[in-house]
């Protein structure tokens, strides 16, 4: 699985499983939404699907169902702060365009 997280995001995702205080890892994927197709998004897993494709990072585990692996590959997932706002950034080759608002895209 060609997927890539800097250390800001390595380290936010750290953060944020240590404040739940439980979970084995992020999963990483795609919804169809907005006026692009497709968003991307990361949800806390406590129980990981057999199906998954897995990832070893820093004292936690990338998910990424198999269905959503062709969207992601070469993702790079970036955490970035400006000014009062953060969140997480996602670079992918693969995209064709996004959306005025950055909120989808499309491959």
């Amino acid at each position: 699985m060609d997927l890539a997280l800097t250390a800001a995001a390595t380290a936010q995702i750290q953060r944020s499983l240590e404040g739940r205080q439980k979970g084995l890892g992020i999963r990483l994927g795609v919804r169809t939404t907005g006026c692009s197709g497709l968003a991307y998004t990361l949800e806390f897993v406590d129980e990981a699907d057999p199906t998954d494709l897995v990832k070893a990072e820093a004292g936690f585990s990338l998910y990424v169902s198999p269905k959503h692996a062709v969207y992601l590959q070469g993702l790079e997932v970036d955490y970035v702060r400006q000014g009062l706002n953060h969140g997480f950034e996602f670079l992918n080759p693969n995209e064709s365009g996004r959306c005025g608002c950055g909120e989808s895209f499309s491959i």
